[in-house]
This record gives C-alpha cells, sequence and structure tokens, in this order.
C-alpha cells in the first residue's frame, strides 16, 4: 500500500506547480511592455516613445538660451560667442587677458580629450585615429572652415556630422564653446593676416620691423 504522506506531497507539488504556470500564464510573471525601439500598435503614428507633452517642465537646465545651448540666433548659426560666457558671473566673453588665457587653456585641455585622436593637435585632421585608417575629418584650416560662423561649429560638436557622432550628452555647453575659442585660435595660428601682428611677432616669424 502507497504510503499516504508521499501521496499528499505529490497533489501539493502539483497544485503549487500549476499555480505558478497559472500566474506566469496570466502575465504576472511576464507583463505587457513596450520594448525600447519597439513598434506600437496602441498609438496612430506606430512609435512607442511618445513626444514631451507641451509645457513639460524640463529636468534640470531650462535651455530656453538658443545662442547658449544650441549655437543659434534666429534661427542661424551665431556669428558670435554668446554673450554671458562661459557663466553669467564672468561677465561678457573675455576677449583679452587672463580671463581669455583661461578660457583656451581649457578649451585646449576639452579639444586634446574629445577631438585632438580624429582631427590632430594641430586641427589639420591627421589624428591618431586617422593615421589607423579612419576616415579623415575635413582641415579645419580650409577656407570655408575658417569662414564658417562660431555657431556652426558649435552645432556640429553638439549634433555631429557626417562620420562624426554627437557630443552633446558629453560635453556641457559651456565646455563645447571653450572648445570653439581654441579651435579659432588654432586657425587663426595658421592664417592671422601679417598686418594684424604686434612688432614682436613679427619679429618671431622674421617679417618687418
Amino acid at each position: 500500500m502507497r504510503n499516504p504522506g508521499n501521496i499528499i506531497r505529490a497533489i501539493v507539488t502539483l497544485g503549487l506547480s500549476l499555480s505558478v504556470a497559472g500566474c506566469w500564464k496570466e502575465n504576472m510573471g511576464s507583463q505587457p511592455k513596450a520594448k525600447p525601439m519597439q513598434e506600437s500598435v496602441f498609438f496612430a503614428d506606430g512609435a512607442t516613445a511618445r513626444p514631451l507633452v507641451e509645457g513639460t517642465v524640463a529636468r534640470g537646465d531650462l535651455e530656453l538660451d538658443s545662442h547658449l545651448y544650441r549655437g543659434f540666433v534666429n534661427g542661424k548659426p551665431a556669428t558670435e560667442f554668446p554673450e554671458h560666457y562661459p557663466t553669467p558671473q564672468d561677465g561678457p566673453f573675455p576677449t583679452r587677458g587672463a580671463a581669455l588665457r583661461s578660457v583656451l587653456e581649457h578649451g585646449r585641455q576639452q579639444f586634446t580629450i574629445y577631438c585632438a585622436m580624429c582631427h590632430g593637435d594641430a586641427g589639420d585632421g591627421r589624428g591618431i585615429v586617422i593615421q589607423r585608417g579612419f576616415v579623415p575629418p575635413p582641415n579645419y584650416h580650409l577656407d570655408r572652415l575658417r569662414e564658417a560662423p562660431v555657431g556652426h561649429v558649435f552645432d556640429v560638436i553638439t549634433n555631429g556630422y557626417g562620420a562624426m557622432y554627437s557630443y552633446g550628452d558629453r560635453i556641457p555647453p559651456e565646455d563645447r564653446w571653450a572648445i570653439v575659442a581654441y579651435i579659432r585660435t588654432l586657425q587663426m595660428s595658421q592664417a592671422i593676416p601679417v598686418n594684424q601682428l604686434d612688432a614682436g611677432q613679427l619679429q618671431q616669424v622674421g617679417g618687418p620691423r
């Protein structure tokens, strides 16, 4: 005769197994959800990722200043640096002296970290990655890039261009502007008109005294 205890244990085990299976069957273990980039059958446009509700307040900085955060003024690339840069308490963007050197040194550091491996230390598009076979970026010293507005350079850093990906989520806006300032310095170092050099600079390059 079979042991009644074994029969009871078998019945209990079977019941628990059926209960667990039932829970899974009812989506308690695998609930319906939208996976990233999955097509939606609920929304008419087929997208699971929904746009922000109009009037939603941004988490963090409210990026109302298009010039500072996007490099655009009235829908066009800015031709000047933001009026207050790098932070409001520092006053207007510095044009000379120790303040400017501080910004340019910071821009050089950021350029070395994020840009030089492709664009090269001199901005000639011959960085170490390019020497390993990657598609070379354009030379900063081309006329079209030397004459491009600073807002265009900022926008390219922010959103990427061609083979270059976006750095908007990697580099804060203030640092991006510092990089733009340093790039302008690199460009000037290779193409500054002689009539803009002072006597000491002319002597260094062997020009008229």
